[in-house]
């Protein structure tokens, strides 16, 4: 068997196992397993409001500032967080699987970023502080939280009034969220929206915790 028709048996395996587990999702919440993150690492060219540059630039993020990076898989957008934070503001990476964080903490070495903190915790689970980030970000993951009232709550939670939650979709993903969807949850725990990016297939949606004025 020659090396090229080996390397496409590898391909067509992976291509059909991703399809599995996409399918799978598709019935019950399930993170996506390490060895695919492949799937979740890049941005995605079909859509402007999933890459991490945009989603970034939505959140006027500055110097000194604390983002949440919940849900942060193998760290896509931490990095971006961290560089538009620093050098006197820092970035939690919460997420559920080791795995996921340990990549995570690769990508932030080799940028020699030094101002993230990583946390292995589900999200809801009671292991953030209390008004203590000004940005936070869940990205293509609240389909995969089978708590979603308790990490919209949690979020609630650790956010400084004022502060900004950015939930973002898209098609693409086999969790996706609907629009209303992510609005229900948010404006039930005390949510108001404050901003759209993109449309009802792709989208960015930023939430505001109210100052209590």
């Amino acid at each position: 068997m020659t090396a090229s028709i080996i390397a496409l048996l590898v391909i067509v395996a992976i291509i059909f196992v991703a399809t599995l587990w996409r399918l799978a999702s598709r019935r019950q919440s399930l993170p996506c397993p390490v060895w695919l993150r492949w799937l979740v690492e890049l941005d995605n060219p079909f859509t402007k409001t999933n890459r991490a540059a945009f989603i970034v630039e939505t959140l006027a993020l500055r110097d000194g500032m604390a983002v949440l990076d919940a849900g942060c898989g193998p760290g896509r957008l931490t990095v971006p967080l961290a560089r538009s934070v620093a050098p006197t503001g820092h970035v939690v990476a919460l997420d559920l699987q080791p795995g996921m964080l340990a990549r995570a903490k690769t990508k932030t070495e080799a940028a020699s970023c030094t101002n993230v903190e990583f946390i292995a915790a589900a999200l809801g689970d009671s292991n953030l502080p209390a008004n203590h980030f000004d940005r936070a970000v869940l990205v293509t993951v609240l389909g995969e939280i089978p708590d979603r009232a308790a990490a919209f709550a949690e979020l609630f939670y650790a956010l400084k009034p004022g502060g900004i939650l950015a939930v973002v979709e898209v098609i693409f993903d086999p969790h996706f969220q609907s629009r209303k969807t992510v609005t229900g949850l948010a404006v039930s725990t005390g949510f108001r929206e404050r901003a759209f990016f993109g449309h009802r297939l792709a989208y960015v949606m930023h939430f505001e915790k109210p100052n209590g004025d």
